[in-house]
């Protein structure tokens, strides 16, 4: 039998006596209200946990602080500069690739000598390698800022860090190792906004179907966790309030909850540490093109950070969980 809803009577004593099969089941009336879908929920034997109560206090006293913050991304200046956010944010994306392609023709002759003196590479090779990597990253630089077949685009700015790794040995540093990593992920980030913005037809009629949304959930989780191991290494030699709320911040952009007021104080913490250590501009040539690099390399993070402040985290996130339940 189906449940009938409250108001109804305690089952008489004399019902109890009547064989099984005769007897209608009736649900026992424990602090029954009005709303049918709260039946039975605080019964004497199924008392409530404490630790989820304490955790949803946290939750509400975390959500009760944090959204002053929030609230700042939805003021008339952030709502009319947000129209803009994906085009800046995918110029810092591609910006190391741009300075990384103009400065191995600027610097020819250094970089030629260095791979072929000092690496041992043979010299066609090393012109080669040159020429091909620094044409490849300009075109796929410009591809990607007039939003052009973004992802052979993105799929050779990937394999150009990866094979610069493999020649100039960057493998052998970790917070080199990561940052590129990190690199990688802003790439994925902004190839699961290009993806969200595609469509197909059927019938003449375009609609946004299902499996681009799948593919820009699986890209936005994976860029979101490989953009945030470039902070293992940030962390290091930091004071620990910084150590504390990068860390707090990381571990929330990566499951994706608060995902935007996390970006945003990633976004603000490497910036301001970014202009402060890799001013490249105050120093001599043979510092300046190491903090020229990281610099850059900052920047492209920090595109990537500021991408996700616009279009979310997806469908595997918290946040995304939170709006289901």
């Amino acid at each position: 039998m189906s449940y009938r809803g409250p108001g109804e009577q305690p089952i008489p004593r004399q019902q109890e006596e009547q064989p099984l099969q005769q007897q209608e089941f009736r649900p026992t009336p424990f602090h029954v209200s009005n709303d049918n879908n709260n039946y039975g929920r605080n019964q004497p034997n199924q008392p409530p946990s404490s630790w989820h109560h304490t955790l949803k206090n946290v939750a509400v006293q975390f959500d009760k602080y944090t959204a002053p913050i929030e609230d700042l991304t939805t003021t008339p200046t952030v709502i009319a500069v947000r129209p803009f956010i994906p085009g800046i944010a995918r110029f810092l994306i591609v910006a190391t690739f741009l300075e990384d392609s103009l400065r191995i023709v600027t610097q020819w002759s250094d970089q030629v000598f260095y791979l072929n003196q000092w690496k041992h590479y043979n010299w066609v090779f090393v012109v080669f390698f040159l020429a091909t990597v620094s044409l490849s990253m300009l075109i796929g630089t410009i591809m990607i800022l007039a939003r052009k077949h973004v992802n052979y685009a993105t799929g050779l700015l990937v394999g150009c860090i990866v094979i610069q790794s493999v020649v100039y040995g960057l493998f052998s540093g970790s917070s080199f190792l990561l940052r590129n990593i990190s690199v990688i992920g802003g790439l994925l980030i902004q190839f699961s906004d290009s993806i969200a913005q595609s469509k197909t037809t059927f019938g003449m009629l375009p609609e946004l179907t299902d499996r681009n949304a799948v593919h820009k959930g699986y890209l936005l989780l994976t860029g979101r966790i490989l953009i945030v191991l470039m902070f293992m290494a940030f962390t290091l030699k930091k004071s620990w309030v910084t150590v504390f709320i990068t860390i707090i911040n990381t571990v929330a952009f990566a499951i994706g909850y608060k995902t935007k007021l996390a970006s945003i104080m990633l976004v603000t913490i490497l910036t301001f540490y970014n202009l402060y250590l890799n001013n490249y501009w105050f120093y001599s040539d043979a510092q300046r093109d190491f903090l020229r690099y990281e610099f850059f390399q900052n920047l492209s993070i920090i595109g990537g950070l500021l991408l996700v402040t616009n279009t979310g985290a997806g469908t595997l996130s918290v946040d995304e969980k939170k709006k289901v339940y």
